[in-house]
């Protein structure tokens, strides 16, 4: 047997690349842009430094209650009754969906008033609702953050206000805002919602927009969360959507409400225009065949087992390849989802990502004298 190398037509392969802030001049405190599908960073700006999330905490909000509703252990019709620790909060002053003590407010009701009102009292009551304390349900946001990978972060409370230890990072809100994409499709078309409308007790029904600015302009943008606080400045998770891509950017330090619609729409539209993403191989479909030696075939399909997109930049496709290499033929016999070659991405010469390719079948090896008619004509002929 010996190694072989398949140069693959599709081309188009990306490596890890991140572009630096040179790039581009984001006016942030802190920044990071990554595209949804291949997860590559395509920039950052200080990504690991501390911030205050503010608001951006709901975002953990919404993932408990979606995580509880996916496995059917909360469901959006129920209600929670509101307690006056929750309406405090309507009363404060802050961002609040204006529900009263008693108040019984559906599951769904109560998440909307979290993502388009950005009701801090409605982040206490669905809270205080799933956990009983705002306490005990902060213990549930902390481990979903360090199963999800956010290594940074801790959560003081639901909401994000008057907690100087509730401290994150962009790049941590950043693979937080990535999970609930990901995870809770059905749940996320809320964050794209630009009203929503409370018929509350003792007053006229309140119709709030929501918060997020990219959402009225004309661009594919469909979530995710702003954020302010008088120390932090503003802040903004936000996600593209055009055709079949998305961008997910999170900045924090922006001085002014505009900055952010402004400095947020240029990250994102950069990444539009400068990078391409390319689908490569899909999870657990055919993806080539490989030469197969004393096999009652003589080809083995093989997939991957995962979705690979790869994000470069626009100008440098013609540098990047890809080609699959693999020990053959390959001797039968070959067992069903057996390791038998890899996926090589290379940079002109420069190996930047290798994927393994499994065997999509069982390959029983010939019959005795299928073999030796095969060793006599190797032995004359080679594997010509």
């Amino acid at each position: 047997m010996k190694k072989i190398i398949l140069s693959l037509i599709l081309i188009l392969f990306s490596l890890h690349l991140t572009v630096t802030k040179a790039d581009i001049n984001i006016k942030a405190r802190t920044a990071i842009l990554q595209d949804f599908l291949s997860g590559q960073i395509l920039y950052e700006k200080d990504a690991d430094r501390k911030i205050f999330p503010a608001s951006m905490t709901k975002i953990m909000t919404t993932i408990i209650a979606f995580d509880l509703l996916k496995k059917g252990e909360l469901n959006l019709d129920e209600k929670f009754i509101v307690s006056e620790n929750a309406w405090r909060l309507s009363e404060a002053g802050y961002s609040s969906m204006f529900i009263m003590v008693g108040d019984q407010i559906s599951v769904e009701n109560l998440l909307k008033g979290i993502i388009i009102s950005s009701g801090n009292d409605a982040c206490i009551a669905l809270a205080e609702g799933i956990s009983g304390t705002e306490e005990e349900f902060a213990i549930l946001m902390n481990e979903k953050a360090q199963e999800i990978g956010m290594e940074n972060t801790y959560f003081s409370n639901s909401s994000g206000i008057n907690a100087p230890d509730n401290l994150s990072t962009v790049r941590d809100i950043l693979i937080m805002s990535n999970y609930l994409i990901k995870n809770y499709p059905n749940y996320y078309k809320y964050f794209k919602e630009k009203e929503f409308t409370w018929d509350r007790t003792g007053g006229d029904p309140i119709t709030q927009g929501n918060r997020n600015p990219l959402l009225y302009k004309n661009i594919g943008a469909d979530g995710i969360k702003t954020g302010y606080l008088s120390y932090e400045k503003y802040s903004l998770a936000s996600s593209i959507k055009r055709n079949d891509r998305r961008l997910i950017a999170v900045g924090s330090g922006f001085s002014t409400k505009t900055a952010r619609s402004k400095q947020s729409l240029k990250l994102l539209t950069w990444g539009l225009t400068n990078f391409d993403t390319i689908k490569i191989s899909n999870n657990n479909e055919f993806f080539s065949e490989l030469d197969v030696w004393n096999g009652k075939k003589n080809k083995v399909k093989v997939y991957t087992k995962e979705d690979i997109y790869k994000t470069i930049p626009k100008r440098k496709k013609k540098y990047l390849k890809v080609a699959i290499e693999y020990n053959g033929p390959i001797k039968a016999p070959i067992k069903k989802d057996e390791i038998v070659g890899k996926i090589k991405i290379s940079f002109k010469d420069d190996l930047m990502d290798s994927y393994d390719l499994y065997a999509s079948e069982d390959i029983k090896k010939h019959n005795v004298f299928s073999r030796i008619i095969n060793s006599i004509n190797f032995l004359l002929w080679g594997d010509a």
